[in-house]
């Protein structure tokens, strides 16, 4: 065998004293005993799955000023997370099978993980061409970066069915375009008023003719609009920020992002439904700004916060205080994701990539902007307790060794032809 890995690994809901055996790749053997050629001993550090985020959006081609593959990469690794899939809203946005192939172009060899693309639905895309070249289609039913709005009912109907007939997923930024306000903005509460709970909810609503179908909500940002989804069947993914930010923290700016932060019952409902293994994914929505983007006047700042380089390490420091089960984390953060877009990645099995982070429960820290990977530098974390990754090997290869880098940027692009 080319590398064995030996620790304590979850895998069936528990943690295993035991070896990993990984050729070419894959993970080929588990057992109490296994000989390699490389032999990697994590003591007493946990194992489990690299994280899979659902949602990132690393702003590669045109604006990578605020991040590019490298440095959001970078950022997912010490993260803990192995696979990313981006989204298309870029300078140009993804919408046809020539830019899709272009930004594939662009982004190789530069990325530390694994990765997939989505693409746009607009009016007149052509699916077919690009299916088999993304992880899903993304469908904006609300403005937001980039001018890739769908609101029509009409042209919903028309697209979907041939994005579910290519047997792909449909994740919705659900906001109503139409119920959105446009009143000056002070602060997060002044954005929330202009992008109302009710929006969300009737955006998923608009959606029930394809009630059952491959629909996954983004960034739900309620307890209600969580509940709402499931019961048409669709898949939902929730966020730190709507997680632990409410619109009446003191955020200014920087606590801008759509969908916006809801009030803090909102919040604290969504909190408990997630506590309860009520939601289906985790997803960053990274979308990082400069720290001079969000030094504008609040109306005019543009709207996203970074989240992929904290959002595991924060829900391991919770699973080290007993507040989440680790079963909860694999769940959403790695064994859903790779279910829901069809990877054989999210788990310590025999045949499935050798994507594995380990996590020293000794090395608890504080989120500090100044020590995170990323062009950001700025986070609306700052100072809460995290569990950063300290060991990671990436389809067999050592990318991170005891917190520090290691390897070379030889993620792949898991979605190809």
């Amino acid at each position: 065998m080319e590398l064995v890995v030996e620790g304590r690994y979850y895998r069936h809901g528990e943690l295993r004293q035991g070896c990993i055996g990984i050729e070419e790749g894959r993970i080929v053997a588990l057992d109490r005993i296994l000989k390699g050629e490389m032999h990697i001993d994590l003591g007493s550090r946990i194992i489990l799955p690299g994280s899979i985020d659902p949602h990132v959006h690393f702003r590669d081609p045109g604006m990578t000023e605020k991040e590019d593959f490298l440095s959001g990469s970078t950022a997912a690794l010490y993260a803990g997370v192995t696979t990313v899939l981006d989204m298309p809203n870029t300078k140009p946005p993804v919408k046809d099978r020539e830019g899709l192939m272009d930004k594939k172009r662009v982004i190789r060899g530069r990325s530390f993980v694994d990765y997939g693309l989505f693409a746009a639905l607009t009016p007149g895309c052509d699916i077919p061409s690009m299916a088999a070249e993304v992880a899903g289609f993304k469908l904006f039913m609300g403005s937001t970066t980039g001018k890739i709005l769908v609101d029509d009912d009409r042209e919903i109907a028309r697209l979907l069915p041939q994005v579910f007939n290519a047997g792909k997923v449909v994740s919705v930024h659900a906001e109503d375009e139409s119920m959105m306000g446009s009143n000056v903005e002070r602060d997060p509460m002044d954005h929330l008023r202009n992008r109302p709970l009710e929006g969300e909810l009737n955006a998923i609503r608009r959606l029930s003719p394809f009630r059952g179908q491959d629909v996954n909500i983004c960034h739900v940002s309620s307890a209600q609009s969580m509940e709402m989804a499931h019961s048409l069947g669709f898949s939902t993914e929730v966020t730190a920020h709507h997680l632990f930010l409410h619109a009446g923290m003191v955020l200014g700016p920087r606590g801008k992002v759509n969908p916006p932060l809801r009030e803090k019952k909102a919040q604290e409902d969504l909190l408990d439904a997630f506590m309860d293994g009520k939601a289906d994914m985790i997803g960053s929505d990274h979308a990082p700004h400069t720290l001079t983007d969000k030094e504008q006047e609040f109306h005019s700042c543009p709207s996203g916060i970074p989240g992929v380089g904290t959002t595991v390490p924060m829900l391991m420091a919770m699973v080290k205080r007993g507040h989440l089960s680790l079963g909860e984390l694999v769940r959403m953060a790695c064994e859903n994701p790779a279910k829901r877009f069809g990877l054989k990645k999210g788990v310590i099995e025999v045949g499935y990539d050798a994507d594995l982070v380990s996590f020293d429960g000794r090395r608890m820290r504080e989120v500090d902007a100044k020590r995170l990977p990323g062009k950001s530098g700025w986070t609306p974390f700052q100072g809460r307790e995290a569990l950063f990754a300290d060991t990671i090997i990436l389809g067999g290869e050592l990318q991170l060794r005891k917190g520090e880098l290691c390897g070379e940027p030889v993620g792949r692009d898991v979605f190809h032809a």
